[in-house]
């Protein structure tokens, strides 16, 4: 019989990552608390923007500059407006400190930032697990693709993932509903990259978004994507997948959740005399008043740096320098993609071709380089992603008047940006830390970032502009224009690893199920967990490794207790 503060399983946030361990354990019957640092939120009824038009927002949808100057680090976020202000934590709220320049976007709400995320799902490869191994840095992934594909299938079809199936090796189909189709020029682009290459290849954009809903969708409360572009905003119609659209309330529904905002983790309890953890600390969000509860499997989902920040703050005297520390790895070798590199050029012609709707996707190019095997003087490669469309308001003067409001309907000319989304590699040196002088507003020690750029991130984005710019000429674009952004790491939010797999216990934190090597009832399943980043989206891989995760877990700790 469970006592008030006693489950089955506790997972610490509800993000994505955390919203699927909810979901899985919550289906197999088993009583899960899932507990959230922020406040709460619930499907449609908080998103108090969700269907307003520019003009109703005082700042007509900009951030207005008093904003910006109190937040410097979130306003560098691109989705940080006046819409979505209420999704993302402001700077002061959650103080770090910044040994060198990173940029941590966060969350801190029910559902976390898969109310803001970017949405984009591709699966790896075993050309990605193989990478370390194959290429020399980092460890060995303890897992192959053959591993994480029913799991990858599981989550497809369940959140909702528009695609199509192309046959690229180096990024394996899913479970499409159907794809949102690529425009005139886009479609042209394709054509001329298959023409002229044989080692690349144009793919349709593959995101969590519903075209064509199912039986399951239907049954979560979900519809069509509407294709508003208004997702960061909490999508009414569920037509993006999101924790509180989708998961949670899926959870719910068992009647084996219990969701509780506002708790704070401050540690997780490790009982000497079992050998195992027991429990979570937390600290209220609003009396600060501390507060522990107990289970016989532990889900860490905080998202990577703040699922760092609690494990090396969850000390005893087994592991006095945080948990499951035994390798002294702990908070190192992060890494994150690398954004620094785009192209932007225009094309003549197609004045006779548009598009509708606001597509929430790009086309993309797999990474094609040192894929297979090292061929450059760099290491790994980086993904293409792009995207054509027309400018409006092709009229010359001030911008005032009538002649001003015709020309904004008046399609001009076709442009193309391209973007590339890096792999970085994950270097001892690149690590977050607890500060020894410093606490937050809850006493905390405050998380010390210290993670850079290295050369390989410098020579991949060298690269990316001299292929990027020879696959946009080849197709006929011109007035290709390069841009070096050397943006802040961070700033990508795909920020990885700090507690990674592998298969020794003395080069790693995790096994090949995500378990702690020195803690087994332990569990981690978001960025965190992380060896090395691919050149995807990560999402659905932390969603895809947190379902398998489960469902190990309750086989070896669950079934059959009383």
């Amino acid at each position: 019989m469970l006592t008030d503060n006693q489950y089955d399983a506790i997972v610490i946030g509800s993000g994505i990552s955390g919203g699927w361990a909810a979901k899985e354990f919550c289906e197999q019957g088993f009583k899960t608390l899932v507990l959230e640092r922020g406040r709460d939120v619930k499907h449609l009824k908080d998103y108090p923007t969700a269907y307003l038009d520019p003009w109703q927002f005082p700042h007509r949808n900009q951030l207005p500059k008093s904003v910006a100057e109190e937040n410097p680090i979130a306003a560098r976020c691109y989705a940080f407006r006046e819409d979505a202000l209420h999704f993302f934590t402001k700077d002061k709220e959650q103080p770090y400190i910044q040994e060198k320049p990173f940029d941590w976007i966060r969350g801190y709400q029910v559902g976390g930032k898969s109310l803001t995320w970017a949405r984009q799902v591709q699966r790896w490869s075993d050309f990605d697990f193989e990478g370390p191994a194959r290429d020399g840095f980092a460890v060995d992934w303890p897992i192959r693709y053959r591993d994480i594909a029913p799991w990858y299938s599981h989550v497809e079809r369940f959140i909702g993932v528009s695609g199509k199936k192309e046959g690229n090796a180096f990024m394996p189909d899913g479970e499409f509903l159907p794809p949102f189709e690529l425009n005139a020029v886009e479609q042209m682009i394709q054509q001329e990259v298959a023409r002229n290459y044989t080692d690349r290849q144009v793919l349709h954009g593959r995101c969590a978004h519903v075209t064509k809903p199912q039986a399951v969708h239907i049954a979560q409360g979900r519809t069509s994507c509407q294709a508003r572009s208004l997702c960061s905003r909490g999508c009414p119609f569920g037509g993006y997948f999101s924790s509180n659209a989708s998961t949670l309330p899926w959870a719910a529904k068992t009647g084996n959740l219990t969701l509780r905002p506002g708790s704070i983790v401050e540690s997780i309890l490790y009982d000497e005399g079992k050998g195992q953890a027991i429990g979570v600390r937390i600290i209220d969000q609003q009396t600060h008043e501390r507060q522990e509860f107990y289970a016989a499997v532990i889900f860490v989902n905080a998202s990577a740096l703040a699922t760092n920040q609690i494990l090396l703050n969850s000390k005893s005297k087994r592991f006095p320098n945080g948990l499951g520390n035994d390798s002294g790895l702990l908070g190192k070798y992060i890494a994150f993609h690398n954004y620094m590199g785009r192209l932007s050029g225009e094309v003549e012609g197609f004045e006779d071709s548009y598009y509708y709707g606001r597509r929430p996707t790009q086309p993309l190019i797999p990474n094609f380089r040192n894929v297979a095997k090292q061929e450059a003087d760099f290491l790994r490669g980086y993904a293409l992603f792009f995207s054509a469309y027309r400018t409006r308001g092709q009229q010359e003067g001030d911008g005032l008047g009538a002649a001003f409001k015709d020309a904004l309907l008046v399609p001009g000319r076709w442009q193309v940006s391209m973007m590339m989304q890096g792999e970085t590699i994950p270097v001892a040196e690149n690590h977050v830390r607890l500060s020894e002088t410093e606490v937050d507003p809850y006493g905390m020690p405050q998380l010390v970032t210290s993670v850079g750029y290295q050369e390989n991130d410098f020579k991949s984005m060298e690269d990316f502009l001299t292929q990027g710019t020879a696959i946009l000429e080849k197709a006929g674009v011109k007035n290709i224009k390069q841009h070096r952004n050397q943006q802040n790491p961070g700033l990508d939010i795909h920020e990885m690893g700090g507690a990674r797999m592998g298969h020794d216990p003395k080069t790693s934190i995790l096994n090949a199920h995500n378990q702690m090597h020195g803690c087994p009832n332990v569990y981690v399943t978001d960025g965190a967990c992380m060896t090395s980043t691919g050149t995807q989206n990560p999402s659905i891989t932390y969603m895809a490794l947190t379902a398998r995760a489960v469902h190990h877990a309750v086989k070896l700790f669950l079934v059959g207790r009383e």
